[in-house]
């Protein structure tokens, strides 16, 4: 019986960290075009031709992805201590 409430507590903040974890992502999609260089630095392709366009978003990845693994390394570092 233990064991199952367990599970379930598990399971439950899963679901808790799902949600936080979509809220953030929609959040930054309704306010992307708010940020002033998101899309717009040197290194981000775009080819458009009759009808069609493609968007290689090359070094906004970069820098996202900076920024994510710094914020998420201080993150770390401070539930060690």
């Amino acid at each position: 019986m233990r064991q199952s409430i367990r599970n379930v507590d598990a399971i439950g903040r899963a679901l808790v960290i799902a949600g936080v974890v979509i809220l953030v992502i929609g959040l930054a999609l309704m306010f992307a075009d708010q940020v002033p260089f998101v899309g717009r630095l040197p290194g981000d392709i775009t080819l458009r031709g009759d009808g069609w366009t493609v968007y290689a978003p090359i070094a906004t990845s970069i820098v996202v992805s900076l920024a994510l693994t710094a914020a998420l390394s201080l993150f770390a570092w401070l539930a060690r201590r």
